[in-house]
């Protein structure tokens, strides 16, 4: 009966370990060196961005980390210079959520860094309440696409001179089934839905970089957006108000169904540093593998307006 017991407890174990690895997705097993290289992290102190950093810092790249909150990301700098023994590796204050911030931040890179070889638009916000930011623009679409749709127009000029260069977005498998909404992006007349203006955000991502890639053809500078997976980390802290039974769920044993940080930032670095994936610039990745978006991801005339609209929103005259 032991015997029975244990082998039944070695096939267990056995099965776990298998559905840890299948749930782990896709491994970057680029080898590629970055020295010399300077990148750019947004939301770069915590969760993929975090890991993200390390990964970049390990390869000997100038890591700038874009963070909200200073102390978290000297915290979090300090403990990549320290595992990777790589010590250019910088913080600097972005709030995402302030037009003013971006541009701010976009002037102040422009003229300390001599060159910006990956971009990777990291950060966002999940499924918060209706908030309004300075400029009055709803909080989900303002720092999870204004924000980096301001911030990478702004540092175009500088990726286009370090080309061939990269813009890495951070979407989400969320994108399907959203919508935009171009006459009422901010839930000002239609019922606020977090989820609903998260799926719009994500969705604002995908046509992003789909219609950045085709503006930035023959530029040297190629355009990804991702999904990363379902990731352990604090990101879904407001999910826990809106939806109870689900934040639960999330805090018990189905947390054995997400990704780490670190197995969540694989397609990230996938996307930045795999040789030859230029001729899939504006295409969208997951588990380290070009997958294919929602229809609502492919409209090219949703993509164009959103850039017009969201160019006027930010006030942003002169795009590529």
């Amino acid at each position: 009966l032991r015997e029975r017991q244990t082998t039944t407890d070695y096939q267990n174990d056995n099965g776990v370990v298998v559905l840890r690895r299948w749930i782990a997705g896709g491994v970057c097993c680029c080898s590629v060196r970055l020295d010399g290289k300077t990148v750019l992290i947004t939301g770069a102190n915590t969760g993929i961005g975090k890991e993200t950093s390390r990964d970049l810092a390990r390869r000997g790249a100038r890591v700038v980390m874009a963070c909200r909150d200073l102390t978290r990301a000297e915290q979090a700098a300090e403990e990549i210079r320290r595992s990777t023994g790589n010590g250019n590796v910088v913080i600097r204050h972005l709030d995402l959520a302030s037009v003013y911030s971006v541009k701010q931040f976009a002037k102040d890179f422009i003229d300390s860094e001599d060159r910006l070889d990956i971009l990777i638009n990291n950060a966002g916000v999940m499924m918060c309440p209706k908030w309004l930011t300075e400029d009055g623009f709803e909080t989900q679409l303002a720092v999870n696409h204004l924000g980096h749709f301001l911030l990478t127009n702004m540092l175009l000029p500088m990726l286009i001179s370090s080309a061939p260069s990269r813009v890495v977005t951070v979407s989400s498998i969320a994108h399907k089934g959203g919508r935009i909404d171009l006459d009422d992006l901010f839930f000002t007349t239609r019922p606020y839905s977090p989820l609903e203006s998260y799926k719009q955000s994500k969705l604002a991502n995908v046509l992003f970089s789909r219609e950045l890639a085709q503006r930035l053809k023959g530029s040297g500078v190629s355009s990804f957006c991702l999904h990363p997976g379902v990731i352990y980390t604090d990101l879904g802290r407001h999910v826990h108000s809106w939806f109870p039974l689900l934040g639960t769920l999330l805090s018990l044993p189905s947390l054995m169904l997400m990704k780490t940080p670190r197995q969540g930032s694989q397609t990230t670095l996938y996307c930045a540093l795999t040789p030859g994936l230029e001729g899939l610039s504006g295409r969208y990745f997951s588990d380290c593998a070009e997958k294919e978006t929602a229809p609502e991801g492919r409209d090219d005339v949703v993509a164009r307006k959103l850039w017009e609209q969201s160019a006027r929103l930010v006030g942003l005259k002169d795009t590529c």
